[in-house]
């Protein structure tokens, strides 16, 4: 196909507030152009005394248009970037024009404005080396300074109300920064924040917001940043941060880079949010852009995720006559008189998407995101986050390696791949033998689905840097042995499968990888396919295993019904031996969506009456990787606890 394809977003903003304000998605033209005829507010200079910094020092204050001063006003601390001081926003930003413009529309509460210099020392000014030591550090000194210096000042000179609700801070850059630092680390002072663009001195979210439940005492939080922003990581890590721990919050990108541009129309929306009535479920559909998928490829800007799980496409393909999206469910993309194809999915559920283009009729992956092979082929991938998904993330811990290895399979009489994870500090610790998970994929992927879709490598480093789950080492070897199709779960490729892992698998791992050999330390798991796989081997060779995972899995009826009850014969006949090697036999299932629940509740049934000992696991889902990933979570947490 020689016309490139390219993903972009396009998202239509609805009244997020309860005062029911119909919000531009973005500022229009001349939003920050004076307007002669209608009234104005006024700028002035202001001087205070500051114990903090031992000197007089200098702010802006803002009065609105009708300014009286019988009249108590809420007040927003408006703060500056690192090289610039309180005049900084009056000669670039223009907040004086932006919010008289606003106010002669009706769209502000009566606020002052008032805009310091964030630079605490004596001597602020923005001048010489203004990366030195001593101003930065002033930037830090300057949250005493506004504490107990300016903001007294402000409530004994001017008629604000002087409590918290109406209490807001915002600023850019550095001040951006300043904002989450001051604003997050004070929510009995403040109860309005925004950070525009904010700079690497806003501290890691954790050290910010050590309890993050303390936030939900905020009215509003508000993280901006234009989407060619290099600093766009430090304002993703905050949000990424409340999303996980469900802080509601507004995380807006636009575009745009690192400028005023940028940070003139975060004002104008912001400063129309603060001090009214707000309606927080609206913030997940407050944005004008969103975040690229983490399954992109490397520096594609697209396809991107909305905070509220939708994802918006857009295809460059003018000679084509139809396009669409395949994501289970097919999306008809429109065609505008540039040849650009655009569409807009609903909300798509969290975790792992296989997804595929359909340019006239033929499936194509799509060259921005990376492949997967699942659904019997390769096939482009889209990762939604949410707000449970921390526990695969790549984090700052020590970290295993993913190993992909080649054999001659005496079995199948053919070269066979297998995926291993060897834990932290395995090429180190030569002298120490580890216990070992065999853990198979579904039908449709192969030897590469847990390592890929299913983030095995970071599931587990994080749970061995926890102390949730013993170091241990996962093989994931190709489990599609024999005939494709239902035929794969037939008894011929069920003992072709036992055969490979018993003559093939297990031999080459022990014989290549520092293993314990016992059955003590030695466990079997499996997906779907891979779980009927895992009945089988497990249940029929209990004395290798001392665990059993199942997952979304059951023997398929009535395709399975001869199989089934054959391996229900040999449990009845072989249950005492079962139920005493098998320490943990875990089963789970993804909820009544997951298209193997039915089966699943039938087979637990007949364990019951055959009195084979197992647990029962459900984690909300279909027959998907979110689920899945989190039965891995799990089930290694359980795992060779008494081995020792």
């Amino acid at each position: 196909m020689k016309n490139s394809i390219v993903f972009a977003i396009v998202f239509s903003l609805t009244g997020i507030f309860a005062s029911a304000q119909n919000f531009e998605k973005q500022a229009p033209v001349g939003f920050d152009q004076i307007k002669q005829n209608i009234p104005h507010g006024k700028i002035d200079s202001i001087q205070y005394p500051s114990k903090t910094v031992g000197t007089v020092r200098k702010a802006l204050i803002y009065t609105p248009p009708g300014f009286n001063k019988n009249k108590k006003y809420p007040v927003l601390y408006l703060l500056h970037g690192i090289g610039g001081d309180e005049k900084e926003w009056y000669k670039n930003g223009t907040p004086q024009i932006i919010l008289d413009n606003l106010y002669s529309e009706g769209k502000l509460t009566p606020m002052i404005v008032v805009l310091p210099n964030g630079r605490a020392i004596k001597d602020d000014r923005a001048t010489g080396k203004i990366m030195a030591k001593d101003k930065v550090e002033a930037f830090a000194t300057f949250e005493k300074d506004l504490l107990t210096d300016l903001i007294p000042f402000v409530e004994k000179k001017f008629p604000v109300k002087k409590d918290r609700e109406n209490r807001a801070i915002a600023g850019l850059s550095m001040g951006g920064g300043q904002t989450l630092n001051f604003g997050l680390g004070n929510i009995d002072k403040f109860a309005w924040v925004g950070g525009f663009s904010s700079a690497p001195n806003t501290k890691e979210p954790q050290v910010l917001l050590p309890n993050p439940q303390k936030a939900k005492e905020l009215k509003l939080i508000w993280i901006s940043c234009g989407d060619a922003d290099g600093l766009m990581p430090f304002s993703k890590r905050t949000s990424d941060y409340l999303r996980q721990n469900k802080i509601p919050h507004i995380f807006y990108i636009e575009p745009g880079g690192h400028d005023f541009k940028v940070w003139k129309n975060d004002l104008y929306i912001f400063s129309q949010l603060i001090f009214k009535p707000v309606d927080q479920t609206a913030f997940p559909n407050f944005t004008v852009l969103g975040i690229p998928a983490e399954s992109n490829i490397r520096n594609a800007q697209f396809p991107q995720i909305l905070p509220n799980g939708k994802a918006i496409f857009r295809v460059k393909a003018p000679e084509a006559q139809k396009v669409q999206i395949d994501l289970g469910k097919k999306y008809d993309l429109s065609k505008d008189q540039d040849g650009i194809w655009k569409a807009t999915t609903d909300s798509l559920s969290e975790g792992f998407h296989y997804y595929s283009l359909l340019i006239d009729n033929v499936a194509v992956a799509d060259p921005s995101s990376k492949t997967f092979y699942g659904m019997g082929r390769y096939a482009s991938g889209i990762e939604v986050p949410f707000a449970g998904d921390g526990y695969y993330a790549m984090k700052d811990v020590p970290h295993g390696d993913i190993r992909i290895q080649n054999f001659f399979s005496k079995v199948t009489n053919s070269w066979r791949r297998v995926f291993i994870y060897t834990p932290p500090g395995y090429n180190k610790n030569q002298n120490e033998k580890y216990p070992v998970l065999y853990i198979l994929h579904g039908g449709g992927e192969d030897e590469s689905g847990w390592a890929m879709q299913g983030k095995t490598n970071f599931i587990l480093d994080n749970l061995i840097a926890e102390g949730k789950a013993k170091p241990m080492i996962i093989v994931m070897p190709d489990a599609n042995i024999g005939p494709a199709g239902f035929g794969s779960f037939g008894a011929r490729n069920l003992q072709m499968f036992d055969k490979e892992l018993k003559e093939s698998v297990i031999p080459f791992t022990e014989s290549n990888f520092r293993v314990k050999k016992d059955a003590a330390n030695r466990a079997l798991a499996g997906l779907s396919m891979g779980g009927i796989y895992t009945l089988h081997t497990g249940v029929q060779n209990s004395d290798m295993f001392s665990s059993l995972g199942v997952f979304s899995s059951g023997w398929i009826l009535p395709s399975l019904q001869e199989v089934a009850d054959s391996e229900y014969k040999f449990m009845n006949d072989n249950k005492e031996k079962i139920n005493s090697n098998i320490k943990n036999f875990w089963i789970s299932m993804g909820g009544k969506e997951d298209i193997a629940y039915k089966n699943c509740q039938i087979m637990m049934k007949k364990l019951d009456e055959l009195g084979i000992k197992y647990s029962y696991s459900e984690y909300p889902g279909g027959h998907t990787w979110p689920v899945w990933r989190n039965n891995l979570y799990n089930f290694a947490q359980l795992l060779f606890k008494d081995s020792e």
